[in-house]
């Protein structure tokens, strides 16, 4: 199982970015996947969410309103879109998924079984 994570980059408060997650080795439809994002000093923290057996979002309420995530089943692909970005969005972002996971665990990292390599985003003041 690979998942790969792209589109991260550098961009100006109140900016956007989309970033996207191919996932091969895997049917990401019957997998929740989530977008995780780590900054300077700070632990892993938990962005938003699809969950496999209802298709619903959640998102953390830090950016709730603001990130929107979505899944193309062709393409085997997760995207998250970031609109009016803040300093406090830098970070680096992961894909994860679990095909095991329970609805009342998946805001925490350690139901997820796979990750991408992370890409970076940066936003500037």
């Amino acid at each position: 199982v690979q998942l790969q994570a792209s589109g991260g980059g550098l961009v100006q408060a109140g900016g956007s970015l989309r970033l996207s997650c191919a996932a091969s080795g895997l049917t990401h439809s019957g997998y929740t996947m989530a977008w995780f994002r780590q900054g300077p000093g700070k632990e892993r923290e938990f962005v938003a969410a699809l969950f496999r057996s209802t298709g619903r979002a959640y998102y953390a309420d830090s950016v709730k309103g603001r990130f929107t995530i979505s899944r193309d089943n062709a393409k085997n692909t997760v995207f998250l879109q970031m609109n009016s970005l803040t300093p406090e969005d830098t970070a680096v972002y992961y894909c994860a998924a679990s095909g095991r996971l329970i609805l009342s665990s998946i805001r925490s990292r350690d139901a997820y079984d796979y990750w991408g390599q992370g890409t970076q985003v940066t936003v500037s003041s």
